[in-house]
Formats: C-alpha cells, sequence, structure tokens
C-alpha cells in the first residue's frame, strides 16, 4: 500500500479541512450519543417514552447526558492510529492497517484495565485519557478482533461472521484522508474493518462509509461521493447487499416526505449495510444537521451507530460550524475529540514541519510515538 500524492495546503485549504475534520469527528460523536439513549429499543417503545416525535435530545445514559458509546471510542483510537501511521514514515516501516490495529489495542486496553498504564512509554496521550477507561457496550466482534496481538486480514480475517455495524461506524476517520485515492481509501478502510469483521458485508460497507466521507471531506456533494462508493463496491467479491443499501438509500429519497416508517424501509440497522443505508437516507434528506440525527437515531435498531454514521456525513459535508452548540456543550470528551482532529488536520497538512529523517519534534512524537 503506498499513499498518493497529497494536496498543496494553502491557509484557505487548511482551514476548510480542519472544519470538515472537525465536524467529521464531533458529527460523528453527536449522533453517537444521541443514538445511546434509545439504542436497540423498539419505535413503539421510543414514542411512548418521548412523544409521537420520537426522540429530539440527549437523555441520561451511562449516567449522564451526551455520553458517548465505544463507537466513538474506537474512532479516536482509528485517528490515533492513522496519525502514527504518517509519522512512522521516517522510518521506513510503514504499514497502516498495523499502526490502527495497534491503536485498536490501545482501546481494548480500556476496556479491561482500571486506568492508564503510567509506565508504558509508547502510549501516547490518547490512551491516557482516564475518562476513556469505561465499557459502553461494545460489539463482541471487536472486543475478539481486538483481544490478543493476532491482526486479522483479508486472507485471514478475525470473525468471518461477523457483520454487525461496529466497524461501519468507527470507519470514518479514513475518508479524512484526502490526499489518497479513493480506491486507497476504500482498501485501507477494507484492511481495518476485516480486523474484527470478517464477513463481506461488514468490511465492504466500512470501505464504502469511508469513501463517501472522503468525497465530503474534498467538497463533493454526498450524492456524487455515494456514487463513489457505488463505483469502488462493484469489482468486490460480495458487494451486492451494499450496493443495494445504498441504492435503497437513494431510492428512498424520492419516495416522498422523510419519517421514521421510511428509515425502518431500510432495515433495523443490524447489519453494517443496513446502518449504512439508514445513515446515507438521513443525511441526504436532513434540512440540517439536527434533523438528520433525530431521524438517524428513531427506529428500532442500534441507533447509536446509525447516529453515529450520519452525524460523521453531515459534520464532513458541513465542517464543525453546522453542528448544534447546545448538543456540542454537553458532549462527553469533546475537548478530546477536538484536540485529536487538530492534531490530525497538523500532521496532515503540516507533517513535515513537525517530523522527518533529518527532523525530530520531541513534544509531537511523545503525543504519537513511533514505536
Amino acid at each position: 500500500m503506498s499513499a498518493s500524492t497529497t494536496p498543496l495546503w494553502g491557509r484557505t485549504e487548511q482551514q476548510d479541512f480542519r472544519s470538515r475534520v472537525r465536524g467529521c469527528l464531533l458529527g460523528g460523536a453527536l449522533g453517537d450519543a444521541l443514538g445511546a439513549g434509545v439504542a436497540g429499543q423498539g419505535l413503539d417503545a421510543i414514542r411512548e417514552t418521548h412523544g409521537a416525535g420520537g426522540l429530539t435530545d440527549f437523555v441520561t445514559v451511562y449516567g449522564r447526558r451526551g455520553a458517548v458509546t465505544a463507537a466513538t471510542q474506537l474512532s479516536l483510537f482509528t485517528v490515533d492510529g492513522l496519525i502514527r501511521a504518517q509519522v512512522r514514515r521516517d522510518t521506513g516501516a510503514w504499514h497502516p492497517p498495523t499502526d490502527v490495529y495497534r491503536a485498536h489495542l490501545r482501546w481494548a486496553a480500556t476496556q479491561r484495565d482500571w486506568g492508564p498504564d503510567e509506565r508504558r512509554t509508547d502510549n501516547g496521550w490518547l490512551a491516557c485519557e482516564e475518562w476513556l477507561y469505561t465499557r459502553r457496550d461494545p460489539e463482541r466482534s471487536c472486543l475478539t478482533g481486538f483481544g490478543d496481538e493476532v491482526m486479522g486480514t483479508l486472507d485471514k480475517p478475525r470473525n468471518p461472521e461477523a457483520r454487525d455495524a461496529s466497524a461501519v461506524s468507527r470507519s470514518a476517520p479514513f475518508g479524512l484522508l484526502v490526499g489518497w485515492e479513493p480506491g486507497l481509501v476504500f482498501q485501507l478502510a477494507v484492511e481495518c474493518a476485516a480486523q474484527s469483521h470478517g464477513h463481506p458485508t461488514g468490511y465492504l460497507s466500512a470501505g464504502a462509509h469511508a469513501v463517501i466521507v472522503h468525497g465530503l471531506a474534498r467538497g463533493e456533494s454526498l450524492d456524487a461521493a455515494v456514487q463513489h462508493a457505488l463505483g469502488q463496491l462493484t469489482p468486490r467479491p460480495g458487494h451486492q447487499p451494499v450496493t443495494d443499501a445504498l441504492q435503497h438509500a437513494l431510492g428512498a429519497v424520492r419516495q416522498g416526505m422523510p419519517s421514521p416508517t421510511r428509515v425502518e424501509s431500510l432495515g433495523d440497522g443490524e447489519l453494517a449495510d443496513e446502518a449504512l443505508a439508514i445513515g446515507v437516507y438521513c443525511a441526504l434528506v436532513g434540512e440540517d444537521v439536527r434533523h438528520g440525527l433525530r431521524l438517524a437515531v428513531n427506529h428500532s435498531g442500534p441507533s447509536q451507530a446509525t447516529g453515529a454514521i450520519c452525524g460523521s456525513l453531515l459534520g464532513a459535508l458541513h465542517g464543525e460550524t453546522a453542528l448544534p452548540p447546545g448538543w456540542l456543550a454537553e458532549l462527553e470528551g469533546r475537548a478530546t475529540v477536538l484536540q485529536l482532529a487538530d492534531d490530525f488536520s497538523m500532521e496532515m497538512t503540516q507533517g513535515p514541519a513537525l517530523h522527518s529523517p533529518a527532523l525530530t519534534t520531541p513534544a509531537w512524537l511523545s503525543r504519537y510515538p513511533r514505536g
């Protein structure tokens, strides 16, 4: 795997990119946190509790409003792994799937340890964030996929039957590699998804999500970005369920006013292709971010995953300023998400000024060790 040519970054381009990175990561976290309050509940139960309009705001879950789930935790560690992959290019040992896998092993430690291991010198800063050391209903596929040092690959994937939505809901960060060609973005997302989700529906949905985010981060329309994802899917064995799901999402846009019933016609979101279709549909028809996210979580299924997918798309499309400030004010870990987003933006636009074979910036390498 090799990266494509890095784009030239002027000040305006850097500002736009940072806004989209922030929007994508914060938007995904907002959708995750909103959906966490009704995840797994049937639509009738949601309406019985929250009224005919369903859930419209954060509710208390995990002991607070605005709490995120494992979907956001994993997305953050994905970003950490991508930054480290860029930093490691200077060493000549560049293999992004390995760096992302190591990052997910650090996430796995947060699911079993009481707190950060301060004796470790290679953990970097994210693994030292104490608020991440809590279980937020991770799927078993993730716990087993990242349960040991044996990395799954496309030839030998982990959990060959796993096709739940947790790989696709963590795949948005791959799309923020705007200097890469779409095919490389798709391939990296697929390879990393196969580390925990070995069913083609699971890993191809992750690749499609990444390519859609990639198009949005490059300034394309959502419809055009979906078309690019369909183009990447077509040559892949086992693509048909994911291709059909995306085409159903596009078709549903033309079938009338959006509603929870129309969302549920795309599936319940338990499978990766259904969750992706719901997220894409709600992003396409949402009048704004708030409306889109409410549509994405008011259905019978894993609302945290569909909310995260929709939020990452809308955030990458519109940038951080389109996100509801009232929700942002309550979002758990917002400072961490912002810091990671800005570090990612700086690495991708100004990496050579931070590290190179002839240059060492100790503070940066302490945050993102090469080991």
